[in-house]
């Protein structure tokens, strides 16, 4: 597919209808090769500008998974610890060898049930927003940079007990091409 025909099916009001899809799953996934990363970015903010003009009245909540991620742990509690994250990064500088138990516990975390809450509510929040907009998407990049504590089929596997399939379309934009 193409940015062209990814941008008109982001603008035609039977894609923008979150009851209309497939019976099971919202997740609509647009592959483009990995050297295109800042153009695809770029590209997603003004796919967001162009929808949120008065002929669509669309809002688009845009998540980046992997500052989701750090904002996450960032905000978790950790023992004594206000962040997780600053935890983590102060261990690992402090003594290297201590890699491998950081990056399990950054792979703990990106699988738990607290994270995928965490987007869940990000999501809520947006959607329930009561004013002139449509909410039909969320558009998930970053995915690429949460490798290897996290894969795009792992998160949207482990995400479905949270997905409200009729609420939103979930618009994952991969680098890379799944086989």
């Amino acid at each position: 597919m193409t940015i062209k025909e990814l941008d008109d099916k982001l603008n035609s009001p039977g894609f923008q209808d979150a009851e209309n899809g497939d019976l099971f799953y919202n997740f609509f996934i647009y592959q483009y090769p990995a050297d295109q990363e800042y153009d695809i970015r770029r590209q997603i903010q003004e796919f967001k500008a162009n929808l949120i003009r008065p002929i669509n009245y669309v809002d688009v909540l845009t998540l980046n998974l992997f500052e989701e991620f750090c904002r996450f742990l960032s905000q978790k509690r950790f023992l004594r610890h206000p962040s997780m994250l600053d935890y983590l990064l102060e261990k690992e500088q402090n003594d290297p060898t201590n890699a491998q138990n950081v990056s399990e516990t950054l792979m703990r975390n990106a699988h738990g049930q607290e994270f995928l809450h965490y987007i869940h509510q990000r999501i809520t929040e947006h959607i329930s927003i009561r004013d002139d907009y449509k909410r039909p998407y969320v558009f998930l990049n970053g995915v690429g940079s949460m490798y290897p504590y996290l894969r795009v089929n792992e998160f949207l596997a482990l995400y479905e007990d949270f997905n409200d399939t009729n609420k939103y379309k979930i618009i994952v934009f991969y680098p890379g091409h799944r086989s």
